[in-house]
């Protein structure tokens, strides 16, 4: 059940965070910025592919994608909040950065669970032929 609903709202967090990031590319300039701007598509395309993954298929893997597509994106804020990233300089004070941040975290948070999860279940579980 617990792996359900982590699936579920790991899902709904990259989905808003890819929708977060093709709204920027398309709406509000991005796209005009070098390397950023190309990025911040990549990332939307990613958090979609990665977000159907999730739930369409029971492995460890779309986990792991989850985990480190959360962990990549906030790192990559983090650096352009505090010394640039290529050439950007973010401060802290959109909704489109607190709900960045939120949908990124929750990534991080359902990625590890999915993946304490099945390490546990993996442990636990009986061997072929037991």
């Amino acid at each position: 059940m617990l792996t359900t609903w982590m699936r579920a709202l790991g899902a709904a967090g990259l989905a808003g965070s890819a929708a977060i990031h093709f709204y920027l590319y398309w709406g509000s300039g991005y796209a005009d910025i070098p390397v950023v701007g190309p990025l911040f598509l990549v990332n939307g395309i990613a958090g979609a592919v990665i977000a159907i993954a999730l739930l369409a298929w029971r492995h460890w893997l779309p986990a792991f994608f989850t985990l480190g597509f959360g962990g990549v994106t906030l790192l990559a804020y983090l650096l352009s909040v505090t010394v640039g990233f290529y050439g950007v300089h973010d401060q802290f004070n959109s909704q489109y950065e607190y709900w960045g941040v939120i949908t990124e975290a929750v990534c991080v948070i359902c990625g590890l669970v999915l993946l304490v999860q099945g390490l546990r279940t993996r442990s636990g579980a009986p061997s072929p032929g037991e």
